[in-house]
């Protein structure tokens, strides 16, 4: 069963591959080779970044207050991506008398159901391992959810299909009064030099031109707190949605001016904001010692700017449900006159 398991892996069904691997622990509890291969499959089939996410204080520390916010005695919650489970259980502190949270990957919902009942919140968490296009009211919850959590953010904010899924839950499982968190996000630019780019770029290797493998990376990610990475200009919001309101997210595209800062301008850095509530945010802006589990993502340049303080800069964007792609209008760079001139 194991060796099936890891099979299913490598053909690309990983979630049928973590539900063998897992009943194949479960039946030989004590065999460690089948413990290590079962071991192997199921981190296979759970992204890495789960572990970033629980590392993550400030944005840990967001998503909980703005819980404690916006729950009240008797609430029904609903936590779309359980993952851990750790939204579900801070609902459940902060008062929620039931919380349902959907989890697509079945081994990670099994584990987060483990979670809830160790941690003493059984009688108050189901962790449904649906999509929460799948859920109903009646059956999965018992009634409109009175707060909806979140937390299906990428780094570009779309990739994991916020949009679509806000659309769907929002109107469908939630009430006129729903809270939502987020409520609200925004896409962040800013012009950017990143003086490892040379390092980052492939040029020669052993006497060869290998120049153009670099047109196959549109974007580098980032830590945050990257020292090399340095904002040339203030940032501005390229795209922003109401999450709470439940759409429709038409596609579009925008155009923001950006004031630079003067120096070397070699791309344009983007990242996100999200809007807890009225009195909450989180974003992941760079900045020397800033952390995220999340990465500010680089645009190079075609070709590298200096510009003077005070040059306005034409950023155009655009996106559709999952992705987000930006560029520099070259026919709208103005450069202030001078006092005098």
């Amino acid at each position: 069963m194991v060796r099936l398991a890891k099979a299913l892996v490598e053909g690309g069904e990983k979630e049928r591959a973590a539900e063998l691997a897992a009943e194949a622990r479960r039946l030989a509890p004590e065999d460690p080779e089948i413990e290590r291969i079962a071991l192997l499959v199921l981190e296979s089939s759970v992204p890495d970044w789960h572990q970033a996410i629980l590392a993550d204080t400030a944005r840990n520390s967001a998503f909980d207050a703005a819980l404690r916010r916006s729950i009240v005695p008797g609430s029904r919650v609903l936590d779309i991506g359980a993952g851990s489970g750790l939204l579900a259980l801070m609902a459940a502190r902060a008062g929620a008398a039931e919380v349902v949270s959907c989890e697509l990957n079945p081994a990670v919902a099994a584990a987060a159901t483990q979670i809830a009942e160790r941690n003493g919140y059984a009688d108050r968490i189901r962790i449904m391992a649906k999509h929460s296009r799948d859920l109903e009211i009646g059956s999965d919850l018992a009634g409109p959810a009175d707060v909806i959590v979140s937390e299906i953010v990428a780094n570009n904010l779309l990739g994991e299909n916020i949009l679509g899924t806000m659309e769907d839950v929002v109107r469908r499982l939630g009430h006129p009064a729903t809270r939502v968190i987020p409520s609200h996000g925004s896409v962040r630019i800013a012009l950017a030099c990143y003086r490892n780019l040379a390092f980052r770029q492939t040029r020669s290797v052993q006497g060869f031109d290998l120049s153009l493998m670099n047109s196959f990376s549109a974007c580098i990610a980032l830590s945050p707190g990257n020292e090399a990475l340095e904002l040339r200009s203030a940032p501005e919001d390229l795209f922003s949605f109401d999450f709470s309101s439940g759409g429709p997210f038409t596609d579009h595209r925008a155009a923001v001016s950006l004031t630079s800062t003067g120096g070397t301008v070699n791309g344009i850095a983007q990242w996100f904001r999200l809007t807890m509530d009225a009195e909450g945010m989180y974003e992941n802006r760079p900045a020397p010692g800033a952390s995220s589990s999340w990465a500010v993502m680089f645009q190079p340049l075609p070709s590298v700017m200096e510009s003077q303080p005070g040059d306005r800069i034409v950023v155009r964007g655009g996106r559709d449900r999952t992705w987000v792609w930006m560029w520099v209008d070259p026919s709208a760079r103005e450069t202030p006159i001078s006092a005098g001139t």
